[in-house]
């Protein structure tokens, strides 16, 4: 067990340093915000960018991967929703639940993590992910919430402007830019190279900051039943489903398959409240974004203990 907070409290103490950082005022939230902005613009597209051209393509664009990932994660989406309109949620309202328990804050959260676990093998899963959450699952949630938001709309086009947006997205493009540099066998300048590695190295502690200055000041509220089932689908349904369809479908390099559930136990998106406000669920995704940050460090905990002690679970 030693072993284990040797690897998640080192995770914590930094986001822990960012909540006291925004509390103590040595860093505002814009500041806080503005580090957000480098990460996602600049640090992670650069550290999928230097794990591609790594790497073989072969290795990296692994289809079992995306299958057990991108099903695992839509099926959940699907059963939250229903579950959602069930209890008379709206078609908004059921979408952005449905996304807090699918996607995970894999940037952020997991990818440190995992990449303290499995080493490399992190980095490829990012990636992988990053596919998933951007090219499946939100933009099908927000294009459904959209839907809901906007009844003249049809839900074909609202989905195409949401992928419109994506593709300006610079994680995809980063990825974009990774594969094409594979495969034209460019070997980009040492210096360059050494630019793109320097920024890669700073995604990881710098985006844990961001997550504790995130989480200051924000309030759980009176929202205790739609947020315990926002924060159970996530930190409890998603990586079990992500690991039923590891087990179920054929066999990936254990590491990989180590690594993807490691990413589905991360608490959700760090703009998850941001995507909710358009749709009046802030206040729910702010609070969810809070309770399960705080309790992922028991579950991620519990986690890595069980595969350190069934090592066979995912080979």
């Amino acid at each position: 067990m030693l072993d284990i907070l040797a690897i998640t409290t080192p995770i914590f103490l930094l986001i822990g340093i960012g909540y006291l950082a925004v509390m103590l005022r040595l860093f505002s939230k814009e500041q806080v915000r503005g580090l957000g902005g480098f990460v996602i613009n600049f640090a992670l597209p650069a550290l999928i960018f230097r794990a591609l051209v790594q790497r073989p393509l072969d290795e990296v664009l692994n289809p079992i991967y995306l299958i057990a990932y991108g099903s695992g994660s839509a099926t959940l989406f699907l059963g939250a929703w229903l579950f959602a309109r069930y209890r008379g949620k709206t078609i908004g309202e059921s979408g952005i639940l449905a996304l807090g328990m699918s996607t995970s804050n894999s940037g952020f959260i997991g990818y440190p993590i995992a990449a303290m676990v499995v080493g490399s093998s992190a980095v490829i899963a990012l990636a992988l992910n990053m596919m998933v959450e951007n090219l499946l699952m939100i933009p099908i949630a927000l294009a459904i919430a959209e839907a809901g938001r906007q009844r003249g709309a049809s839900f074909l086009t609202t989905l195409r402007k949401t992928v419109a947006r994506l593709t300006r997205n610079p994680i995809l493009l980063g990825i974009l830019a990774g594969i094409l540099t594979a495969l034209s066998g460019i070997t980009l300048p040492a210096p360059l190279f050494k630019a793109i590695d320097m920024l890669a190295s700073a995604s990881a502690p710098t985006a844990l900051f961001v997550i504790g200055g995130t989480l200051y000041g924000l309030r759980i509220g009176g929202m205790l039943g739609d947020v315990s089932q926002v924060v159970l689908g996530k930190l409890v349904l998603h990586p079990l489903l992500i690991l039923l369809m590891l087990w179920w479908l054929p066999p990936i390099d254990p590491t990989l398959a180590t690594a993807a559930v490691i990413l589905a136990s991360a608490p959700m998106l760090s703009v998850y409240p941001i995507l909710g406000q358009r749709y009046g669920q802030d206040a729910l995704c702010t609070a969810s974004l809070m309770l399960a940050t705080l309790l992922s460090f028991i579950t991620i905990s519990a986690l890595l203990w069980l595969l350190e002690t069934y090592p066979s679970a995912l080979s």
